[in-house]
């Protein structure tokens, strides 16, 4: 991966593409739960996304892996897929952005008004 990749993002939006082409080539069930993993799986991700790639590659391995097997997705991932993301993502605890942001908010907010009061 060169700096310039790395700087404009562009080896991430190879990575994406690889993935959908991957995706596409799933059962109609299986690329439901595809679309649903990745909508709940985003907000785990840092600024970047990069911290995600390697988690997205390991779902999308599972998913192409119970369809060549012809399991149902229901049997693998139940009915909750937020919770199967959760625990991709380092468990029910994970911090979410919001939750850093709300962190991160909270600091400045108590920071500004130490100011004002002291």
């Amino acid at each position: 991966m060169s700096f310039w990749d790395t700087i404009t993002g562009n080896d991430l939006t190879r990575e994406w593409q690889e993935f959908e082409v991957r995706a596409a080539a799933l059962p109609a069930g299986h690329r439901a739960a595809w679309e649903e993993i990745k909508g709940h799986i985003l907000s785990y991700s840092d600024f970047t996304g990069r911290n995600l790639m390697p988690i997205l590659d390991s779902a999308l391995g599972l998913l192409e892996e119970t369809a060549s097997d012809g399991l149902d997705i229901h049997e693998v991932l139940g009915d909750d897929i937020g919770g199967f993301c959760a625990a991709l993502a380092g468990g029910e605890g994970a911090r979410t952005f919001r939750d850093r942001w709300r962190e991160q908010l909270n600091r400045n907010v108590a920071r500004k008004l130490g100011r004002l009061g002291g």
